[in-house]
């Protein structure tokens, strides 16, 4: 039995196909674990989501925010994007169970001493916390105020986390810490338009979230995705990241929990590269 953990898919069935492929993953005994964005960009969305849904006892996975654009599209919440490749997803005749199935998966994963999210941990949580607040974001997601809060979703404000919060900007900030986040301040303050994998010059407060000294879950591993400008490279071995550009014409990466070994498909337009 093993356990391997994936970086961020968008679509991509073939390279995911390639890579469970060449470690002979075995449904019956081995688990996946995802870091979200399974959908998005990629040449076959609808596949990867029919793929993974008929594998979900062998799976476990966080959503990211491609996951949550996509259901809010599909909730009538929100217009589709311009670069979406979302629509042989929503015209489905199975896509109602699919949506049902990507609807009720968590926004962290906590198990065999590894946290699992789609972007990161903000250095003013510990582990406890974020989950903790993952899960005020997971009841809204599964009750009756969903489609209010897939309309309230998006936007960059607040950029930092407060108890005081209250409402629907408490779930976006929780959200967008969860799904969003590369750099921050030290005090969990966001730069949500800064993308590349260097901190953007000018200022010396803003770093990437794993990067602070002293953040309350520097010593806790965690795997994470959603950055691909990082390919994979961070300042912390306990910081894992998982996106190494796939749909970006880099690789679809696969990490092994058991053995901390790595395997690699490389890809072009969204297809194993051999």
């Amino acid at each position: 039995m093993a356990t391997y953990v994936v970086g961020d898919i968008q679509g991509c069935l073939e390279p995911l196909k390639c890579l469970l492929q060449t470690v002979k993953f075995d449904p019956e005994v081995d688990v996946l674990w995802s870091a979200g964005d399974i959908v998005n960009r990629g040449p076959d969305c609808l596949g990867t989501m029919r793929f993974l849904y008929d594998m979900r006892d062998s799976l476990v996975m966080v959503l990211g925010n491609h996951d949550l654009h996509l259901l809010a599209v599909a909730s009538g919440a929100r217009r589709p994007s311009r670069s979406d490749t979302l629509d042989a997803i929503l015209e489905a005749p199975d896509r109602e169970p699919l949506l049902n199935w990507l609807l009720h998966q968590p926004l962290i994963h906590h198990e065999h001493g590894y946290t699992l999210v789609h972007a990161g941990i903000p250095p003013q949580w510990s582990i406890k916390k974020a989950l903790k607040r993952a899960r005020e974001v997971e009841s809204v997601l599964r009750g009756p105020d969903c489609i209010a809060f897939f309309k309230a979703m998006y936007g960059n404000e607040p950029a930092i986390w407060s108890g005081d919060l209250e409402g629907m900007e408490r779930l976006r900030v929780i959200t967008n810490y969860l799904t969003r986040m590369r750099f921050c301040t030290r005090k969990g303050k966001l730069d949500l338009e800064s993308k590349g994998a260097e901190a953007p010059k000018g200022s010396k407060k803003v770093d990437a979230w794993f990067a602070h000294k002293h953040r309350k879950a520097a010593d806790d591993p965690i795997l994470f995705g959603h950055w691909a400008a990082l390919e994979g490279r961070t300042s912390t071995p306990n910081a894992i990241g998982l996106d190494t550009g796939c749909i970006w014409g880099g690789s679809l990466s696969l990490y092994c929990l058991d053995t901390r070994a790595w395997t690699h498909c490389r890809c072009k337009d969204g297809q194993p590269v051999h």
